[in-house]
């Protein structure tokens, strides 16, 4: 459980609530059905007519990692790599095909099945580092799909106010209106800045710096494994992996 963005989601959400109440407009001010059609729905359509299905449903499955990122532990993948490296000079690089099975990652497991297989160095470089930066790749336009939400949100927004501001010029004979009429207007302004820059924005680059550590973690599964391949010494195995968890 990720303590700093589930802090930050209540801090954003008590700075907005607070700020209103000390600013004199009050919580009732933010509430606006009209508001929450054109910015938040109207951002929605704004990004589904962007972004294909297959890549919205990648951004649905990752944005959990938000507040519950993978739980990738370096140390303990050196570990299990080291482990397997003493095994291999032991029996054998078939002596690894029991792991195939009881390992649960597939990236790991598909380099396993390489490595056990008994191919090429060069070749299980090429193969692996294709499926990292495809896998990259995929968790990134996912990511992008909230900074996309972050951008169209504010003009929204703006959409928002216009349209308040055109319904309160249209009630000019009426002045007891014009205070709350341009109050409400304003109301979608804050809904799409808010939300862009209090949770869109910020959530794509949590995601992005989720996805990056990742990729870390799966060169070094990478480097290890082609190690393991090439028959180097345990020890030197361990010495080397350890660079990547600084």
């Amino acid at each position: 459980m990720d303590i700093l963005s589930i802090t930050g989601l209540i801090l954003a959400l008590f700075a907005i609530l607070v700020g209103a109440i000390l600013k004199g407009a009050g919580i009732m001010a933010l509430v606006s059905a009209a508001a929450f059609m054109i910015v938040v729905v109207g951002t929605v359509a704004a990004i589904c007519i962007q972004t294909p299905w297959a890549v919205m449903r990648r951004a649905l499955a990752i944005f959990p990692w938000v507040v519950r990122p993978p739980a990738r532990d370096g140390r303990s993948l050196i570990a299990k790599m080291v482990e397997w490296s003493n095994t291999a000079r032991k029996q054998g690089l078939l002596g690894l095909e029991p792991q195939i099975e009881r390992e649960n990652d597939d990236f790991m497991k598909k380099v396993l099945q390489l490595v056990v297989d008994g191919s090429e160095p060069d070749s299980i470089s090429t193969v692996m580092n294709v499926e990292l930066q495809s896998r990259e790749h995929a968790d990134i336009t996912a990511a992008k799909v909230f900074e996309g939400m972050g951008v169209y949100a504010p003009t929204l927004g703006i959409i928002g106010a216009v349209l308040g501001l055109m319904a309160v010029l249209q009630n000019l004979a009426d002045p007891s209106r014009l205070g709350h009429g341009i109050a409400a207007a304003f109301t979608a302004t804050v809904y799409g800045i808010g939300l862009a820059n209090l949770f869109f924005l910020p959530v794509a680059a949590k995601l992005k710096l989720i996805i990056q550590r990742q990729s870390q973690i799966r060169e070094m599964v990478i480097d290890g494994m082609l190690s393991i391949a090439q028959g180097e010494n345990p020890r030197a195995i361990e010495a080397k992996l350890q660079g990547y968890l600084h």
